[in-house]
Parts: C-alpha cells; sequence; structure tokens
C-alpha cells in the first residue's frame, strides 16, 4: 500500500512516506482544463515527474523531473485528467474535492461524520485567467494556468494558496512537496497531498487529542488512531483531521483514512496535507476561532447537553472487585461527606478480571439490581467498564464467530488473536446494543467505551471496505451502538466515557485523555491534550486525575484534583488508593474543600456547559479561541478559559504555590483572593485556598449554590446566588442554564462602583437584589 515504514500491528501510518521514494511516480496540479462556474465541476490537468538522483559537492537529493511514460501499450496517457469539484456551504464554507483516480461520488452521499446540510451559491465572477467566488465572509479564487485556489477574507486579506511546484523558491523543486498525488509502484495505488502556503507567524490549533506543544507549527501530525500508552509521546487515542490557523481559517479533511499534517516541519514556509486515499475531500472554514468551530460542528455534530449528575464527581480506581467493595466505597463517600455523583466499576466486575462478557460475577457480585438500587437509593449512579475485543477463553467467543460478527482479513480469518467487534456491520451493532440494553435496564447509568484503537489495518469490513478506511471510523460506529443501546432501554441522554475518537466523535461524549502517566508531566501533557482536542469541536473532555499509571503521590493528587474541579468533568481513577481517606484525616479535609468548591461552581459548570454545547464549543478551551488577535494566547499550553470567565492557571510543578500567569486583554480578578490585575500582561500570581489559579473576567457574574452538597439532586436551583466580580464598574453580567429551562441572560448593578466580589440574589421574578 505504499507505507513501508509498517513494522508493527496497528503502527501509526505516515502517509508522507510514499511522497518521499524515488521509484513511485508523482503527478503535479498543473491546470484547470475544465471548469463549470455554476456547478463548481471541472477537470484538473496533472503532469507526470519522477525524482532524479543528483549529486552536488558530495551530497545526493532527489529533485523533481518531467518524465514520459512508460506503460505498455501507450493508452494510458502520460499526464491524467482528472475531476475536481469545488461548492460552498453557508457563507463561510469551501469544500475542495479533488481525486487521484476516477470520478468524484455523489456530495450529498451519506458520512458518519458529516450531518445534513445546505449547498448555497456564492456570487461568481470571471476575471482574467479564472473565477473568483465571493460571499459575505470572503473569497475563493480559482486560477486557470498554472492552476491556483486562493483562499481570501471579506477584507481581500490572502489566507492561504496552493502551492505549485511552479513556486519553487529554492534550490531543490521538491521542497516543498507541491500539490500533487503519487502512484505507488508496489500496488499502484494514488495518495493525494494538498500544499498550502503558511505565514512567518502563523500558528495552528487542533489535529485532535495531540499531547506535544499546543502550537502545532512546526509540528507533523499522523493522524492514525492507536494506543500510545500514554500521554507522553506524539501518537494520539483521538485523532481529528481538523486545524484552526491564526491566519483566520479552519481545515477539515473528510475521510477516514490515514492523514498527516506536516504544518511547516518539512519545509516552514509550506503545510502538506497527505491524505491516504484516492479522493481529498476539504472544506476550508472561514473566520476567527468560535465561528470556525460553530460550523465546524454544524457540519460534523455537536454534543448533546449532557445530565446534570454527570458534571459531578466520578470515583474509581483499578479496580473495584465486588459488591461489598463498591458499597464500602459508597457509604465512605457518604460517611466522610466528600461530595460525589458517580462510581466507576472497572476491569474487576466479571468472573475473570478483563475478560469481558458483560455479567457480573455471581461470587463476588451476588446481587448486582440490589447493588445498583442501593447506590440510587445513595443518589449515586453507576458507570460500568467494557471493551469490543474478545479472547479466545471469552464465554461469547464462540457466538462471536458463529455468528459472523468480528473483522476478518481477506482469508475469512481473524487478522490477530481477539475477535474484535466488526460494528460496520448492523448485526454486530444490534447485537452489541443488545448488551448494553440489559446492563441499563438494570440500572447502569454510564458505559465506559475503553479501548476502540485496534481496529485491524489488515481486515475486510462489512461495509466492503478494508481496514486503511475503517480503522479511524471505528470509534464512531462504536460509541454509536453504546448510545443506541442506552437510549433502547428508555435512557433519557446516553452517557459514555470513551478514550477512542475521530472527527465527529464529539457526538457521543464523554471522552476522556487515557491512561495518563503519574507525574508533573503527565498532568501538563494531559492538559495540552485536552486544550487540542477542544480545539476540533469536543465540548466535554476529563482525565484521570491524579494519574492513572501509579499511585499518586498526595500532593500531585491534591494539585490535580484542583486542576480536575475546572474541567468539564472529573473522576478519580487509576492504581489504587484513589479514595481520599486512604491517605489520612488531613488529605480527606484538603479533598473534601476541593471537591466542595466544584460542587459550590456547579451552577456556573453546568450554565457554561449548555452554552458550550449549543455552539460547538468546548467547556475547556485554549485561551487563543477566546482571544485570537493576541499571538502570545496562540502559544499557551498550560493556562485555559473555563466557560465564558474563568481563566484558569493549574500548578503543574511540585511543592510551589505560585506561578507565572499570562492575562489577555482587559481586567481579571482572583477567584479565590479578589485581587484585581490588568490584562495584557504577566504576573507571578500566587494560589490561596486551594492549589490552582483561577482569574474572573472583569465584570463577570458568576452563578453559585452556597449549601454544602453531597450530590447534584440535592442542588435546589432556587437559591442560587450570583457574584459579581468586578475591578470598578457598576454592572455585571451573566448567564444561568437550568435543566430543561434554556439559558437566561442576567445583568445586575446599582449606583457604587464595586471593587472584587458582590453578592446578588437571584429571584425568579426577574429582580436581582
Amino acid at each position: 500500500m505504499g507505507f513501508r515504514n509498517i513494522r508493527l500491528l496497528n503502527e501509526v501510518i505516515d502517509v508522507s512516506q510514499p511522497f518521499a521514494e524515488e521509484n513511485n511516480i508523482f503527478f503535479h496540479m498543473t491546470r484547470v482544463k475544465e471548469l463549470d462556474v455554476h456547478s463548481g465541476a471541472g477537470v484538473m490537468e496533472w503532469q507526470r515527474y519522477s525524482k532524479k538522483i543528483r549529486t552536488s559537492f558530495s551530497q545526493v537529493s532527489m529533485p523533481f523531473e518531467r518524465s514520459g511514460g512508460w506503460e505498455f501499450p501507450d493508452e494510458y496517457g502520460q499526464d491524467k485528467l482528472l475531476p475536481f469539484d469545488i461548492s460552498f456551504i453557508g457563507t463561510n464554507v469551501i469544500r475542495l474535492r479533488m481525486s487521484a483516480k476516477g470520478p468524484l461520488p455523489d456530495r450529498r452521499e451519506k458520512s458518519l461524520m458529516l450531518e445534513k446540510f445546505q449547498e448555497s451559491r456564492w456570487e461568481c465572477r470571471r476575471q482574467e485567467g479564472g473565477v473568483c467566488y465571493t460571499d459575505s465572509a470572503g473569497s475563493c479564487v480559482i486560477e486557470f494556468e498554472p492552476s491556483r485556489i486562493r483562499i481570501l477574507d471579506r477584507s481581500g486579506r490572502l489566507l492561504t494558496k496552493t502551492k505549485l511546484i511552479q513556486d519553487k523558491a529554492g534550490i531543490v523543486n521538491s521542497e516543498p512537496v507541491p500539490t500533487s498525488f503519487v502512484r505507488c509502484t508496489d500496488d499502484l495505488k494514488r495518495y493525494l497531498s494538498l500544499s498550502l502556503s503558511i505565514k512567518p507567524d502563523e500558528a495552528f490549533l487542533g489535529g485532535g487529542e495531540s499531547f506535544t506543544e499546543i502550537n502545532k507549527r512546526g509540528q507533523k501530525l499522523n493522524l492514525w488512531m492507536c494506543d500510545p500508552k500514554g500521554t507522553m509521546n506524539r501518537e494520539m487515542y483521538k485523532p481529528v483531521p481538523f486545524l484552526i490557523s491564526s491566519s483566520g481559517y479552519g481545515l477539515f479533511v473528510h475521510t477516514s483514512a490515514p492523514v498527516t499534517f506536516d504544518l511547516g516541519y518539512s519545509y516552514n514556509a509550506a503545510a502538506n496535507i497527505y491524505a491516504g486515499d484516492e479522493i481529498l475531500d476539504c472544506f476550508f472554514i472561514l473566520g476567527d476561532p468560535r465561528q470556525i468551530l460553530e460550523s465546524y460542528t454544524r457540519l460534523t455534530g455537536r454534543a448533546p447537553v449532557l445530565p446534570l449528575w454527570t458534571f459531578g464527581l466520578w470515583m474509581g480506581r483499578i479496580t473495584y472487585q465486588s459488591q461489598k467493595e463498591v458499597m464500602a466505597v459508597a457509604k465512605n463517600l457518604r460517611s466522610h461527606r466528600i461530595p460525589c455523583d458517580v462510581i466507576h466499576i472497572d476491569t474487576g466486575w466479571f468472573d475473570v478480571e478483563w475478560r469481558c462478557n458483560y455479567e457480573f460475577a455471581p461470587d463476588r457480585f451476588e446481587d448486582p439490581e440490589e447493588m445498583l438500587r442501593e447506590l440510587k437509593d445513595m443518589d449515586l449512579h453507576a458507570s460500568l467498564w467494557q471493551m469490543p475485543y474478545f479472547n479466545p477463553n471469552n464465554t461469547l467467543y464462540p457466538e462471536i464467530m458463529e455468528k459472523g460478527l468480528a473483522v476478518l482479513d481477506g482469508e475469512g480469518r481473524l487478522p490477530g488473536e481477539d475477535a474484535v467487534l466488526d460494528f460496520s456491520s448492523e448485526d454486530t451493532g444490534e447485537w452489541y446494543s443488545r448488551k448494553i440494553e440489559k446492563l441499563t435496564r438494570m440500572g447502569v447509568s454510564a458505559i465506559k467505551a475503553d479501548f476502540g484503537e485496534g481496529a485491524p489495518l489488515a481486515g475486510q469490513y462489512k461495509s466492503g471496505k478494508s481496514g486503511l478506511t475503517e480503522h479511524n471510523l471505528y470509534p464512531l460506529r462504536y460509541a454509536k451502538a453504546v448510545c443506541e443501546g442506552q437510549k433502547r432501554a428508555g435512557a433519557e441522554q446516553a452517557v459514555i466515557w470513551a478514550r477512542s475518537a475521530w472527527a465527529g466523535s464529539q457526538k457521543y461524549p464523554v471522552h476522556w485523555g487515557g491512561d495518563s502517566e503519574t507525574s508533573d508531566s503527565g498532568m501538563a501533557s494531559s492538559l495540552r491534550g485536552g486544550l487540542s482536542l477542544g480545539a476540533c469541536g469536543f465540548t466535554y473532555w476529563s482525565h484521570d486525575v491524579g494519574g492513572f499509571v501509579k499511585k499518586s503521590p498526595a500532593e500531585l493528587y491534591l494539585r490535580w484534583l484542583a486542576f480536575g474541579i475546572f474541567t468539564s468533568h472529573i473522576r478519580c481513577h487509576g492504581q489504587p488508593p484513589k479514595e481520599p481517606w486512604e491517605y489520612g484525616e488531613e488529605f480527606t479535609e484538603s479533598f473534601r474543600k476541593i471537591v466542595s468548591t466544584r460542587y459550590h461552581l456547579l451552577p456556573y459548570i453546568y450554565t457554561q456547559s449548555v452554552y458550550a454545547a449549543e455552539r460547538g464549543l468546548p467547556v475547556v478551551r485554549a485561551l487563543a479561541i477566546d482571544y485570537p488577535r493576541d499571538p502570545i494566547c496562540w502559544k499557551i499550553g498550560d493556562q485555559y478559559m473555563f466557560g465564558e470567565n474563568m481563566l484558569v492557571a493549574p500548578l503543574l510543578e511540585a511543592n510551589i504555590c505560585s506561578r507565572y500567569v499570562y492575562l489577555p486583554e482587559g481586567e481579571w480578578i482572583d477567584y479565590q483572593t479578589c485581587r484585581s490585575y490588568k490584562g495584557n500582561a504577566g504576573y507571578q500570581i500566587e494560589a490561596a485556598g486551594i492549589p490552582i489559579i483561577v482569574l474572573v473576567k472583569n465584570g463577570s457574574l458568576i452563578p453559585h449554590t452556597e449549601r454544602d452538597i453531597q450530590s447534584t439532586s440535592e442542588l435546589d436551583w432556587e437559591e442560587v446566588v450570583f457574584y459579581g466580580y468586578s475591578a470598578g464598574g457598576k454592572t455585571a453580567s451573566g448567564m444561568l442554564g437550568r435543566p430543561g429551562q434554556g439559558l437566561e441572560y442576567i445583568e445586575a448593578g446599582g449606583q457604587d462602583e464595586v471593587q472584587g466580589k458582590v453578592k446578588f440574589m437571584y429571584r425568579r421574578d426577574g429582580r436581582r437584589d
């Protein structure tokens, strides 16, 4: 398949690799042969090139050279004439499709990654050497010869343009790889590369849950889902072929094939988008980051508003082994007055740990339905772990094989040793959803959809497609099947806890950051991953508080817990112990104080989640999304906005109580000390109360509940109070979103200026005291 660097099962694929092979044939985009300016359909000419070895000054390079064809008979032609088309959605989305082989599919063809949308018509005018399409957000210019596509904003400023072999500015014409496709000599497969100009100061966000530096400029992202065994490397559980550029556009590559983003990594002035498919389908989205995310999630789907209980604390470990142990933890949570809403039972509820058969071990979970009822009576929901892989010792293995529910290879055998469910088959989805439905009817509230990264590349799927396009699509099919099982059991809203993802997976929340290292670096990289995933339209995101791999040191656990309460969802999970009383009385008191802070903030957290879900925004988001004109914000991966009004800076080093915090424009008030700071500057700020730094945007009303509560069921929305944070203003504004009632916009103030924090009572008659 042209990818010669594959050595290990499900190893990450670098799609740029075939473009570096000297024995392959290359076809460079040259000129627009035909274009129907009204339908946007046209024909592109691609000229044939080869790589030629050149020696100079004791060094060998391989530039491109125009070459003739060697095929026999010569009926195939030297250069290629292939279809492309351009279309528009709304006022700010440009869709460009190019084929490296054969006709393009219908633009309306159904896709798991796309929601239904209506195409629109942009004003079209012919100009010398091409055509220009324009709407209120910007323009798209297609030049005929040489063929070039320019994307401009509404003022006419160039955002990006395709780079061609004719653009050679350096010594070697192969740098950067121009817009082209490669034909591999080992199997004649073809893959496309879109080469785009990037500006000297341009930055990029996104690409999925990438744990590397938040600005992806200068990086290469190989978007092939895998289990990276942690959060400290370049591989990803949740790759997403989507980027936001500081230049003023977003780019979504609509494919489930592997994609490689080379963002100035190989050549500083170019971004190369390599697609492991014979069709390149790109959506350019114009606007600022918030506008881009709203349009992107309108295309690919938005997260629903989740039930209030999901925003409480989730408590788990590897793993509770019995009904007795689960109930003991539940009772201890309540007796120690630790607010909590969910107990998670991980891999130990089966006869044999990890051997998932959807049945509670009868000798250790004597009456699971009674256990679930008791938990419910204590205002606790249950979450259960499971996975879609079955080894030959699993009692379900014979049934799966007999019914043909697993992914097989071209010879009708398992590609590996496990039976991996083939969710591209309706029969498999039905069989699996019944298992989830049964658990949901028993009283299970959430399903942990673990793994999903191991869909075999060598598989032949019931969809008729190969692993090259089904592998990355697997988490979408998997999560959809989980949610369908829950809904069949009557769940008002499905709730999962998923590790793997691809474009569109944000429709099936919640996703967490995988198996993080128990260290300061593990905490920092988890945050960077969450910010990068949020920049891909994932409203909700969480992480294993304290780290997953080893027992959490007490000091790290409390700092990570403080970070956790300021994310959309919070779960304590990993190697035991995770329960606070196991660390002693003083630790338990600190733990209670930190978690109680979250429960007091639940009206704000829920409100912000409603607001973000309705717009396709992340609750936890990079500063650049809200402050795109500030170049410093594009580089910051250790601070974030928490909703519309709060800026959070976790303490990422041991035994420190202060850190440097950069504040964007405006004025900011410390949530804990009420000290005010002016924006566009950095400060060394000390944490007070709990080990984290939180600042509130000047003029914000933050809804709270003042009463100490033990679960979200105790939250009385009639008792909500607002705290106004001001650096000298007379009014403050905010929102309140109560379950089932939408958002209410609120303003409060008086005759006197307010410095710091002031309390406003909320009344349903619309008055504020």
